[in-house]
Formats: structure tokens, C-alpha cells, sequence
């Protein structure tokens, strides 16, 4: 960044299919904006943009029918890529010049996802040429704060299940993959504690918190991360 340029403040809300996180961006967003900050509101993958073709291809199987016949680096370049376009043509600017970026998933998801691919040891070596890929050679801000919504997988499906009315069907190749939705819940919970997500706990005695509970818990956390 050059000198006298301004930087924005970019926090990711991150967690697993069926944690909420698209309500609990909208949320954060307008609560934010009453606080009297300019706030924008991205979301990943950018499923309205032809940035994210390869990710669609990937999501609806037409590479593999499962999310491990696409190894996590060549998955992770289709979501970064997505991100690039979404940076260079949309949010960018906002951003340099001061704004806040609500991120509803990241690079962080990336980690969570991709890792759940590989052996538990070699976890640091991927988030480690993750970061340096998508933050030093493509050039994306990395996050000022990432706030973790923390839902066993057994809670998340049965929100999926309700989401598409119980058709099974239109779950992408990760959201039917209870297997490697559980390596995925165990690679967040190690990236939540190595690199110091802010977690909320969204469920309680199997069934999801109410929503504006769960709200007030981020918004506190995301009025810290801008103090």
C-alpha cells in the first residue's frame, strides 16, 4: 500500500454450512451502519459473478463426486481466484479508501475446508502457502478480525435439510458429504485456536440460539475488532 493510502477494516465472518452466517452478516451490517460507519457487505463464493465458475463446476461436481477429488490446493485457487475478481471489480476501493468489509466467508474458509483434505501435520505448511498465495502474491487485505460461528455439524444439517425443504439433491458435493463435513469441523476448530478466531457459540443442547442472541455476542466482537 502506498504511502499516505488508506486501509479499511475487513472482519470475516466464518463457520461451516448451515451456521448462520448470512443472517448474522445482514445483522452485523446494519448494526454497523447505525453506529455511523460506512459498511459494505460481500460474500463468498460470488455466486452472481463469472469469477466463480470454477468453483460452481467444482461445488456441482463435475470435477469429482466428492469434495476430495479435487485436491486443496487446486480447490483453493477456484475460491481465491473468485475473491481476486470480487476485490479488483467491486469492493477494492471501498475498502483503500477507509471503508469496513463485512466478508460473509474468506480465505479463512479455505483453511477450514482444504485442510479437512490433508493429514492433520501437514495443516500449517497448506495455511502457511494459503496466506502467503492469496495475501502476499494475489494481493487480498487479510482479515482485521475473523468471528467463528461454532455449530456441531448435526445442528447445521438439520438447517440444510429445512433450507432446501428436504431435497436431499441440492446439496453441493461438500454440503452432502457428512464424512468430510466432520474433517471440516475438526480443520476449523484447529484454525479457530492457531490463528485467533473470536468464536460464538451458536447452538445449545442440540438446537441453533436464537437469532438475535447470537447477534448481540458478534456485534460486541466486532465492535472491539474496530475499537
Amino acid at each position: 500500500m502506498s504511502a499516505g493510502e488508506k486501509r479499511g477494516r475487513l472482519l470475516v465472518i466464518e463457520g461451516l454450512d448451515g451456521s448462520g452466517k448470512a443472517t448474522q452478516a445482514k445483522l452485523l451490517a446494519a448494526a454497523l451502519a447505525a453506529d455511523g460507519l460506512p459498511v459494505r457487505q460481500v460474500s463468498f463464493p460470488n455466486y452472481a459473478s463469472e469469477s466463480s465458475a470454477l468453483v460452481r463446476m467444482y461445488l456441482a461436481g463435475q470435477f469429482g463426486q466428492k469434495p476430495d477429488d479435487v485436491n486443496a490446493y487446486a480447490a483453493s485457487s477456484f475460491f481465491a481466484v473468485d475473491r481476486y475478481a470480487s476485490y479488483k471489480t467491486d469492493w477494492g476501493a471501498f475498502y483503500r479508501d477507509g471503508g469496513v468489509v463485512l466478508a460473509d466467508r474468506y480465505t479463512t474458509s479455505n483453511g477450514a475446508h482444504q485442510c479437512s483434505k490433508l493429514p492433520p501435520e501437514a495443516w500449517d505448511g497448506y495455511l502457511e502457502w494459503l496466506f502467503r498465495f492469496e495475501y502476499d502474491l494475489l494481493g487480498l487485505p487479510a482479515p482485521d478480525a475473523v468471528i467463528y460461528l461454532r455449530v456441531d455439524p448435526a445442528v447445521s444439517q438439520k438447517l440444510m435439510t429445512a433450507r432446501y425443504h428436504g431435497d436431499e439433491s441440492r446439496k453441493d458435493i461438500q454440503e452432502r458429504d457428512l464424512e468430510y463435513l466432520a474433517r471440516s469441523r475438526a480443520a476449523a476448530e484447529y484454525c479457530a485456536r492457531k490463528l485467533g478466531w473470536q468464536a460464538v457459540e451458536c447452538a445449545r443442547n442440540g438446537e441453533m440460539r436464537p437469532v438475535e442472541e447470537i447477534g448481540r455476542e458478534v456485534l460486541a466482537l466486532a465492535r472491539a475488532a474496530l475499537e
